[in-house]
């Protein structure tokens, strides 16, 4: 079901699980966990993002997204904190591995994905740095990521390193016969995989009616980066929205 939206003064006032969303762009860590709400079945409402929302600022402690608020508990801002909160609310399925070895290797890979110097941050510098977004969002984006021309300069080889590391365990796991990063079924580390490759290609309009200025600067391509993004990649993408994941994306 699509996502339903709400304006802040209704959602403090809502109880339950609410999340506040970067609006009409697909950013990755919030359809992540959008897609882990949605493969939990959690009851969730949406707050698009203002950034001279006063009261919004207030009540989810910054002004960013996404950030998941579950009655009067503190906001939850970290792509950890807020998979966590969704496997205490609902904690079948689960998108932890169960083995504690496993566990750990999941972790890892989800932090290579979407934590600091991750490929989510690594890809935002690339484009910082290839000027691919407009001047006022290239410095906001700037300032939030660290950017600096030297930073910028290397940012293009954590990409590529990190997408042969996920190519390269996608690839062997099926050669063991399963289409996920850990075992038989999806951990929250396939969501993050298929959201987080949207930075490089993104969904078709019909699936993803993001803006042409931001459509372009996530398509933004480079012999290096093109190189390293192996079919796998994609095919892994298509396949956890096929099975799993919901379309078309709420934005």
């Amino acid at each position: 079901m699509p996502v339903t939206y709400l304006g802040t003064e209704q959602a403090i006032a809502r109880p339950g699980l609410r999340m506040v969303v970067v609006g009409n762009v697909p950013s990755p860590w919030g359809e992540a966990a959008k897609g882990i709400f949605h493969i939990k079945r959690l009851d969730w409402v949406g707050v698009r993002l203002a950034y001279d929302d006063k009261a919004l600022h207030q009540w989810a402690g910054q002004r960013s997204g996404p950030i998941a608020i579950y009655n009067d508990e503190p906001p939850r801002a970290g792509w950890a904190d807020i998979l966590l909160l969704a496997e205490r609310l609902a904690p079948e399925p689960s998108l932890l591995p169960g083995d504690a070895a496993e566990r750990a290797t999941m972790f890892g890979l989800a932090h290579e994905i979407c934590g600091q110097e991750g490929l989510g941050w690594a890809r935002r510098l690339q484009l910082i740095h290839a000027g691919a977004f407009g001047p006022r969002a290239g410095q906001y984006l700037a300032r939030k990521y660290g950017y600096s021309p030297a930073v910028g300069a290397n940012a293009t080889a954590r990409v590529t390193a990190l997408l042969r590391l996920l190519a390269t365990r996608l690839a062997m796991q099926r050669q063991a016969g399963s289409p996920y990063y850990l075992g038989a079924a999806p951990t929250a580390a396939d969501v993050y995989s298929a959201t987080f490759v949207g930075l490089f290609r993104p969904l078709p309009p019909e699936h993803c009616p993001m803006t042409e200025a931001f459509r372009g600067a996530y398509d933004r391509r480079d012999p290096e980066t093109d190189a390293a993004l192996d079919p796998i990649l994609l095919e892994h993408r298509d396949m956890m929205y096929a099975r799993h994941l919901e379309l078309p994306l709420s934005l």
